[in-house]
C-alpha cells in the first residue's frame, strides 16, 4: 500500500525527473553529472540561487527520481517512437514545447517500464506536473496523449 509520503516522495521525484531531463536535453549534461548534480544539489533540501530561488524538492524519492531520469534516457528512441505515432498528423516531437516533451517522455517511460505504477496514477500525476508549467488545454492534451499511450503499452 503506497503512504501518503510515499506517494509525495514519489510526486515529488516526477517533477524532479521532468526537470532534470528539460536540463539534459538543454544543456546536453551528461548523465551521471545530471544525477549527481541533482542528488546533490536539489533533491530533499530547498534551493537558494539566482536560477532557482525557493526551489524545493523536498524527500523526493531519489531511486524513483533515478529510475525514471535513467530510463528515459536509456530509451529515449523507443519513447520517442510511442509518442511519434501518437501525435495528430503533422506534429513531431520538435513541435512540442520542450518541457511538455519531457513530460511525455517521462510518463511514457512510467507507463512502458513501471508496471508497478497503475496507469492512472501515472497519467494523473504527469497532468498535475503539466498543471505546473502550463493550462488545462496542455494539461489536459498531456492527459490524452498519455491515455493513448496507456491503452496501447499496457493491454
Amino acid at each position: 500500500m503506497t503512504t501518503p509520503a510515499r506517494s509525495q516522495a514519489r510526486s515529488t521525484a516526477r517533477l524532479a525527473a521532468v526537470q532534470a531531463l528539460y536540463q539534459q536535453h538543454m544543456e546536453k549534461t551528461a548523465l551521471a553529472k545530471l544525477l549527481d548534480e541533482f542528488h546533490q544539489h536539489r533533491l530533499g533540501r530547498e534551493v537558494d540561487d539566482e536560477d532557482h530561488e525557493g526551489e524545493v524538492f523536498a524527500d523526493a524519492e531519489v531511486e524513483f527520481f533515478d529510475d525514471i531520469v535513467r530510463g528515459v534516457d536509456a530509451r529515449r528512441d523507443e519513447i520517442d517512437a510511442v509518442l511519434t505515432a501518437k501525435l495528430a498528423g503533422g506534429w513531431t516531437l520538435k513541435r512540442l514545447d520542450k518541457t511538455m516533451l519531457q513530460i511525455l517522455r517521462a510518463g511514457t517511460y512510467e507507463l512502458i517500464a513501471r508496471a508497478d505504477v497503475p496507469a492512472a496514477s501515472a497519467i494523473s500525476e504527469y497532468v498535475d506536473v503539466a498543471k505546473a508549467f502550463f493550462d488545462d488545454r496542455e494539461a489536459k492534451f498531456v492527459n490524452g496523449i498519455l491515455d493513448a499511450v496507456a491503452k496501447e503499452v499496457r493491454s
